[in-house]
């Protein structure tokens, strides 16, 4: 069976909303603001060929309350994922919507809701919508026009491979007492001590050991802001960076939170090819794009930025092919127009 043009949206209704707009000025994106994002999501996407968009269902009804009043030449269904706000439900939701033949997928959330799709299905292709706190990878991008590029790509009327790179990754492998396992962070992986697992509260900066960075934006708040601000590196470079930090080093004023700059003390900044690994021995925690995840064992992880992540759709990109081509003025504008008024 064939599928339909298919564009997934997964919104996490958690985020922006976490004990980080107490311990800094962070802004708060409500469910109200999510549900309208994503009805323009969804318009954009079937207005640019999507003939079918999965939802994510959840106890706050974001996307069911998004599309109650619309009425649009297209499939809309709502995924049961049987939600219990974690991590799970993105994961029940990616892995439902790639068996469903999705093409494209817009995700609203921040770094950690996006590593989550990408550690789920790492060869999604996918329009991250920031809507966390210290967001590199997701940005800030009008949910119309990003909705109209995850529909041209998913209805193939603009190639993935001209509009839609592989993104970087730190690819994690680990061993120890307690077994093996794997993981990756989309921006930032950290070696913190003197820290936990769970933890929600902002790096304090002595407890920072190591970095290593997919990207280093010297634009970016949160932890890979030390990064950018010692060696920036974009995500088309073809390295990374690797960050030591610690007693002696230089000082450095970097803005760990929103609101809330620090010092850390910077040993060394260097460039890590692609493909380098870097061993990270315990003690200590794993941090993953701010999410502090893996609690080091008695042997070491090994750390490595990859070129093997998602493809990010560059929505300017995709709309500027779509508009060189033609696509707005052939067979996809057909038909009648659908909008929210």
């Amino acid at each position: 069976m064939v599928e339909p043009p298919t564009v997934g949206i997964i919104a996490n209704p958690l985020s922006g909303r976490d004990v980080r707009r107490v311990a800094a000025r962070g802004g708060v994106s409500s469910p109200q603001d999510k549900r309208n994002r994503i009805a323009r999501s969804v318009v954009g996407a079937v207005n640019a060929g999507a003939r079918r968009v999965l939802l994510m269902a959840e106890p706050f009804e974001i996307s069911t309350g998004a599309v109650a009043d619309l009425h649009l030449d297209a499939e809309i269904e709502v995924l049961d994922v049987e939600a219990r706000l974690d991590a799970g439900d993105t994961e029940r939701a990616v892995r439902a919507m790639r068996e469903r033949g999705t093409g494209a997928l817009i995700v609203l959330g921040g770094d950690g809701t996006n590593r989550i799709v990408a550690r789920t299905w790492p060869g999604c292709v996918l329009v991250p919508m920031s809507t966390g706190t210290n967001n590199v990878f997701p940005t800030m991008v009008e949910a119309t026009v990003a909705g109209a590029a995850a529909g041209l790509v998913a209805s193939g009327a603009v190639p993935v491979e001209e509009v839609a790179p592989r993104s970087k990754v730190v690819e994690v492998e680990s061993t120890g007492a307690h077994g093996s396992g794997s993981d990756l962070a989309l921006i930032d992986a950290v070696h913190l001590v003197d820290d936990f697992v769970g933890n929600k509260m902002p790096y304090e900066p002595d407890s920072i050991r190591t970095l290593v960075l997919a990207r280093a934006e010297p634009a970016a708040i949160g932890v890979s802001s030390i990064g950018g601000l010692s060696l920036p590196c974009s995500e088309a470079a073809d390295h990374g960076v690797l960050v030591r930090c610690g007693p002696g080093g230089h000082a450095l004023r970097a803005p760990l939170a929103p609101g809330l700059y620090r010092t850390v003390h910077v040993l060394s900044a260097t460039e890590l090819p692609l493909g380098t690994a870097v061993d990270i021995e315990p003690p200590g925690i794993l941090a993953f794009d701010g999410d502090r995840e893996m609690r080091l064992s008695d042997d070491p992880a090994t750390l490595t930025v990859t070129r093997n992540g998602p493809r990010v759709i560059d929505v300017g990109r995709a709309m500027a092919w779509a508009a060189e081509s033609g696509v707005f003025l052939s067979p996809v504008a057909e038909g009648r127009d659908h909008n929210l008024i």
